[in-house]
């Protein structure tokens, strides 16, 4: 084997390799996000807060501000105030303290300062959508769930699909690996989801595709937004804290945008106590 024909095989092997860390580590986190889905309460409360401090950490980590101690700290300090003040039912606290946060961060900054305070504001939204939509009891976790699988296979479909079609990119300057045909894959992979619940009898089939593909496409964004930020400081992952995947950001960022707009969309119809009932019943 010559050189020229060295340099594809050795992609290809790494390529491989990575797939298959990428589903081993897939196959315990899974299961675990959707055992403390299912639980709910405090559990689901201390797994969303360690992951949205992640997030604000690997955000700072990204705009190089990580060595603002006390930036890190307050806006840590923060977040954990403002989630268990939410899922103790005190949301005019939670909010008090997400605004109080807020102002500590962008004050304490030295640099960066707007930066910084995006990255608070980011993980605090993403955490907050999180808690309220498990927080009913009626629908939180059904949900929760129609979310957590929208934007997984959302993703699995983008990637097989990107690997395996290939064609025009998505958005070179932003993502050079993302495609067309991943796009629509995943768009499409979401409505099977969506016609999955309906067919079980798990909400109206209309209204069910409608919010899958809005999901999926809310999650696309995201995904393209952390992208956007992380090419913006030239760094390509947020830190190598899952193997196989990066960072909380690179595994979360579609997450954190369709639990955002699924929380949105479930607030206005069903209120404080209901965001699963007005996402799930129409």
């Amino acid at each position: 084997m010559n050189e020229g024909e060295a340099a594809p095989a050795a992609v290809a092997e790494q390529g491989s390799r990575n797939l298959l860390m990428r589903v081993a580590v897939a196959l315990v986190l899974a299961p675990a996000a959707i055992a403390s889905a299912y639980a709910g309460g405090w559990l689901w409360t201390a797994l969303v807060t360690l992951a949205a401090i992640g997030l604000y950490v690997e955000w700072l980590m990204i705009v190089a501000a990580a060595r603002e101690a006390k930036v890190v700290a307050s806006g840590i300090v923060a977040l954990a105030l403002s989630v268990v003040c939410l899922a103790a039912g005190r949301i005019d606290a939670s909010l008090l303290a997400s605004a109080l946060g807020l102002g500590v961060v962008t004050w304490l900054s030295k640099a960066r300062r707007h930066w910084n305070a995006a990255g608070f504001f980011y993980a605090t939204v993403a955490a907050i959508a999180s808690v309220m939509v498990r927080l009913d009891q009626t629908c939180g976790f059904v949900a929760l769930m129609l979310i957590l699988l929208v934007v997984w296979v959302t993703d699995i479909g983008g990637y097989f699909a990107g690997r395996g079609i290939g064609g025009p990119r998505l958005w070179p300057r932003v993502s050079p690996k993302k495609t067309w045909a991943g796009a629509i894959a995943g768009f499409g992979s979401s409505l099977i989801i969506g016609a999955g619940f309906a067919a079980f009898g798990l909400g109206r089939t209309a209204p069910l595709l409608a919010l899958s593909a809005a999901l999926s496409i809310a999650s696309q964004l995201g995904d393209l937004f952390e992208s956007a930020v992380k090419r913006r400081f030239g760094v390509k992952d947020s830190s190598h804290l899952i193997p196989g995947h990066g960072g909380l950001m690179d595994r979360l960022d579609g997450f954190v945008a369709a639990v955002v707009l699924a929380a949105i969309l479930g607030l206005f119809r069903g209120g404080v106590d209901g965001v699963g009932r007005g996402l799930m019943v129409w």
